[in-house]
């Protein structure tokens, strides 16, 4: 079985700058094309492009792949903003490249266009973020949460104090939509605290999707901390966030078809571990949902397999659980479940 092109494991260009990835960008097209280019640039930034060049040294095709790839993905995320706007763009992309992927372009055309103090906290170190938030009040917090992609969010919620996390939750299921005016202001106060960044405003959406996706990615400790904090002080509200939330075990729910679909995409590595953390029934349907040598494979595997690391298990779980987020917002399955999947008389 092979990972989805779209899932977390697709290249990433991080730890390059601007400069280095037009150097590998130039390289990779040609001479005839790369002259082309460099005429159009000023020529502060063909000096700079130029001796990166120069300074180029084995660079992998893993490495060319990856930039070329961003640099499609943001060519075709500017073409669907200059064609439908923002949410036309978010919507294409998220069908074309998966939620995660998507979310990665918008937040770079973003920070391109409008840097914002949320931004900034988007791409600095998750634990000064959380050192940062560890003496702020818990609506502060709900309030970063719901500007930041979800699965940064859950990297910083999981870095908070039990108390913190319960407390910031809780108030972030509460928060809806808020005026630009006050984003501005916000984004005033985090700037003057964290550098002077700040560009045009954004929205802020809370409520209990955004804590269900936050959830759904934090580790299981954690998620069970917040989920007893919350349901202690609101438990329909609680309900109302679980309702929400899809965990490994949940797809025991999901038909055979779409699972078998999910199987295929799914890294094998990533989806033995994940098995050994999950529950009998469930292993047994996943076993059934796959080819009989797989099925012997992965139950060898299972078996020659010691004691693994809890977290090691979220992380292989999550990993699925990323590539089945894909798919389903491909509509290439649902993970509704067979049993509420609606039926036309």
């Amino acid at each position: 079985m092979t990972a989805s092109p779209t899932a977390s494991s697709t290249p990433r260009t991080a730890d390059l700058n601007g400069t280095q990835k037009a150097a590998i960008l130039l390289t990779a097209v040609g001479i005839e094309t790369a002259s082309k280019i460099l005429k159009s640039l000023p020529d502060r930034d063909v000096e700079r492009i130029s001796l990166e060049i120069a300074q180029l040294k084995n660079v992998s095709s893993e490495r060319v792949e990856s930039v070329l790839l961003e640099y499609r993905d943001i060519s075709m995320a500017r073409s669907y903003i200059a064609e439908g706007g923002p949410a036309f763009a978010q919507k294409a992309l998220t069908a074309a490249l998966g939620q995660q992927r998507a979310e990665d372009v918008m937040f770079k055309i973003q920070a391109a266009t409008e840097v914002s103090a949320f931004h900034l906290l988007q791409t600095i170190d998750t634990g000064q973020v959380a050192e940062f938030l560890s003496t702020e009040h818990p609506q502060t917090i709900a309030f970063i949460l719901a500007n930041l992609s979800p699965r940064k969010a859950a990297e910083i919620a999981s870095a908070l104090e039990p108390d913190q996390q319960r407390e910031a939750l809780y108030r972030l299921a509460q928060l809806g939509d808020l005026p630009i005016e006050v984003v501005e202001e916000f984004e005033e106060i985090v700037r003057e605290q964290m550098g002077p960044i700040l560009g045009s405003a954004s929205s802020t959406s809370g409520g209990v999707n955004k804590v269900a996706e936050i959830l759904n990615s934090v580790s299981r400790s954690a998620e069970k901390v917040i989920m007893e904090g919350i349901a202690e002080r609101d438990p329909e509200l609680a309900a109302s966030i679980k309702n929400l939330m899809f965990v490994f075990d949940d797809l025991i729910n999901v038909s055979d078809k779409d699972l078998q679909r999910l199987l295929v995409q799914a890294d094998q590595k990533d989806l033995v571990v994940a098995m050994k953390g999950a529950a009998e029934s469930l292993q047994e349907k996943i076993l059934a949902n796959v080819s009989e040598r797989a099925s012997v494979v992965i139950k060898e595997e299972l078996d020659l397999m010691g004691p693994v690391k809890v977290s090691d298990v979220e992380e292989a779980q999550r990993n699925i659980l990323d590539v089945a987020s894909d798919l389903e917002e491909k509509g290439e399955i649902s993970l509704a479940g067979a049993d509420e999947e609606q039926i036309v008389d």
